[in-house]
């Protein structure tokens, strides 16, 4: 015992005078133009389980594909409004639908195996949720184009983990959540 804390000593002298001990710098702190973003399609997740109820009463499957199609198509031609690339912007709302239907599709699950949705009110899906889908779109747009500059930023994927964190709900739409920002962050490697 004597021994080791005769080692103990130098050896913490060592590492405190070579720095190896000392603290590893703070991230900077996620640019302003994120949390919007990140709030936006958080919002979208949300209206995926009015759509839900919809699909539930309906009995229509989740997969849409042509409707899928023409809002990609949609938000690739307003690109330019933005300076964005329509292939990014193809890519984000690709990953906004797959995120959306993750929502879809846990609920259903989750309300077959309950035998039962809940019961609530339902609001229309062509002249209520899409309308609010349409609007909700420009606002992703605007949000995305803020924070285009900083998708290269090696600190991107930490300030997700770190805004994510503050949108959590529930398992569900944390997990939708992950699929939606999935690419957000470009790697520079």
């Amino acid at each position: 015992m004597y021994l080791t804390k005769r080692l103990a000593s130098p050896l913490l002298l060592i590492l405190l005078s070579t720095g190896a001990l000392a603290e590893t710098p703070k991230p900077a702190p996620a640019p302003a133009s994120l949390a919007p973003l990140l709030q936006a399609i958080s919002e979208r997740l949300d209206i995926a389980d009015q759509v839900a109820l919809t699909k539930w009463d309906s009995g229509k499957p989740i997969q849409d594909s042509p409707r899928e199609q023409q809002v990609i198509a949609n938000a690739a031609q307003e690109a330019a409004t933005y300076q964005l690339n329509p292939e990014d912007v193809s890519q984000f709302l690709a990953a906004q639908i797959e995120a959306n239907k993750l929502v879809q599709y846990a609920l259903l699950a989750k309300w077959h195996a309950a035998g039962k949705a809940p019961t609530i009110a339902r609001p229309d899906l062509v002249k209520q949720i899409r309308p609010a889908l349409d609007q909700l779109q420009v606002r992703l747009l605007q949000h995305y184009a803020a924070f285009a500059a900083s998708r290269q930023d090696p600190q991107c994927p930490t300030w997700l983990t770190q805004e994510r964190q503050v949108l959590s709900t529930d398992e569900i739409h944390d997990l939708a959540l992950i699929r939606a920002v999935g690419e957000l962050c470009l790697s520079t490697r």
